[in-house]
């Protein structure tokens, strides 16, 4: 993969953006992490969670077209897919190589579930992984409860810098994307009003946006609460078999915060992981490469540090 010039200025973005990363910081800050379920709300993102929740409901009061639910559908599954495979087990975890011009079209697709730009996302959940369910995590619901961990932490005021995500500010390209990350989505619900008016706007973009969004968000709580736990990891994640299905394979939480380097969520053959099976077809095609799987030892439970798995995340 190409490298591009390592960058030593601050990144500065706006509260749209939903992240402010600056250099020479601590990441996270202590006294922010430690009490970041007292932050203020941060009113912009606050606004705009809301809309996406209350729109919606404008679908019972028109006609919708049935071809309108099957493109909301269609744009449902596709950014479930890249809010997996290329948010969560490419920039965060780097689980696999591709090129350069591919990881910008991963970006690209990427923002388009409107959860912020990859350097954010994949910031944010390095985080996580090394927090786990402490009070310096983000989203636990063992610390801050279930509607904390579930909603309230995405509209919250934080300030993070790039300290754990160096490999991907290196990128101009990503680093531009960041700042621009609302303006693909724009296009599509511009595009959507004009090919389908109100029906598809409210389905194709604002109803399928809000469904990928508690998608997105119950794996950080609902899976930290039920589920079965296969391995001893330092956190309350869970295996959660309807979530796993209805992710495409996130739901294999326990699985994943055990070996979190690995590009397979689902260890087992029974573990169905839909992500892990593209990965698959995108190394057959060779636009993928170097795709980290399971060790034998981690699926036969032989003694592993779970820390380790969590230095290789980062």
């Amino acid at each position: 993969m190409d490298a591009a010039t390592s960058s030593n200025h601050s990144i500065e973005l706006t509260n749209l953006t939903f992240i402010r990363i600056r250099s020479k910081m601590n990441f996270p800050n202590d006294d922010i992490a430690v009490s970041h379920n007292k932050r203020p709300i941060e009113w912009p993102i606050a606004v705009v969670i809301f809309l996406f929740q209350v729109i919606p409901i404008f679908i019972f009061f028109i006609e919708i077209p049935a071809w309108c639910w099957v493109v909301g559908f269609l744009f449902f599954v596709i950014r479930l897919s890249f809010v997996g495979i290329c948010y969560h087990r490419y920039f965060s975890h780097r689980s696999f190589k591709t090129s350069r011009l591919f990881q910008f079209f991963m970006a690209l697709g990427s923002v388009l579930s409107f959860q912020g730009g990859v350097l954010r996302w994949a910031s944010m959940h390095r985080a996580h992984h090394k927090f786990s369910d402490t009070k310096k995590d983000l989203h636990s619901p063992i610390i801050y409860g279930f509607l904390e961990s579930h909603i309230l932490w995405v509209i919250r005021k934080y300030d993070f810098d790039d300290s754990n995500i160096k490999d991907l500010t290196r990128f101009p390209e990503l680093v531009w994307l960041e700042r621009l990350w609302m303006l693909p989505s724009l296009i599509v619900a511009t595009l959507f009003f004009i090919i389908g008016g109100w029906p598809l706007l409210l389905v194709g973009f604002f109803l399928s946006t809000t469904i990928l969004y508690h998608m997105t968000w119950s794996i950080n709580s609902i899976d930290h609460i039920f589920g079965t736990t296969r391995f001893p990891t330092k956190d309350h994640s869970k295996n959660n078999f309807i979530f796993a299905l209805l992710t495409l394979g996130e739901g294999w939480h326990n699985n994943h915060h055990y070996y979190p380097s690995s590009a397979r969520n689902g260890f087992y053959w029974y573990e169905i992981d839909i992500s892990f099976y593209i990965i698959c077809v995108l190394k057959m095609l060779g636009i993928v490469w170097d795709v980290k799987n399971v060790p034998t030892y981690v699926l036969e439970k032989k003694e592993f540090k779970q820390i380790a798995g969590d230095m290789k995340s980062q």
